[in-house]
């Protein structure tokens, strides 16, 4: 199954928690439906892409980028890439390359669906589609947050705590995600939140 199917099954089959995010859901689908490559960078209308908001194993911190275009701390993820099987593995791939952490657990599903304008590499003004995940990272030996290393695609990298997190986020989708993505990971084994 290539990313452009693997993206239609995780849509056709994700369960959005209310009518907006089911209404996004349809409108991702017949975009997919409607472009060729729909989850490539090179398809200049809009693409599909994977991003993750990853919180500690207590759940009570999220890690954030300081994000050069956007200028506002928003989650990891970014573009589909060619060798990517699904969305979820850019989510994932994006994550660990953004992060420097060793491993992270997804979730099983989307947490929450957001589609914004913005001018990314391309150089001209698109939309990205984007499918955002969860994740937990394991917590370093002596139990405190993991170590994290900063990529050449952020301004800055840093844990917050879920109830103090920086007024510089993206006010429209952080807070949400952060909600969204702890319930969407109170399903994976081991979590604190079982």
């Amino acid at each position: 199954m290539n990313i452009t199917d693997a993206t239609r099954a995780v849509l056709d089959g994700w369960h959005a928690p209310d009518s907006g995010q089911d209404a996004l859901r349809h409108t991702m689908l017949a975009f997919i439906d409607a472009v060729d490559d729909p989850c490539m960078r090179a398809c200049v209308p809009g693409h599909v892409t994977g991003s993750v908001i990853v919180f500690d194993a207590t759940l009570r911190h999220v890690l954030l980028t300081l994000h050069p275009r956007v200028g506002k701390w928003i989650q990891l993820g970014g573009h589909c890439e060619p060798g990517d099987a699904s969305v979820a593995a850019t989510a994932l791939r994006e994550g660990l390359e953004e992060s420097g952490l060793a491993s992270l657990r997804l979730s099983d599903g989307p947490a929450h669906l957001h589609t914004h304008p913005i001018t990314c590499s391309l150089g001209v003004p698109t939309r990205h589609l984007d499918i955002q995940y969860a994740a937990v990272a394991d917590p370093a030996a002596d139990g405190s947050l993991p170590d994290i290393v900063r990529s050449d695609e952020s301004v800055d990298l840093a844990w917050w705590p879920v109830d103090d997190l920086p007024a510089d986020i993206d006010a429209d989708t952080i807070p949400v995600l952060v909600e969204r993505g702890s319930a969407a990971l109170a399903g994976l084994p081991d979590s604190p939140a079982r």
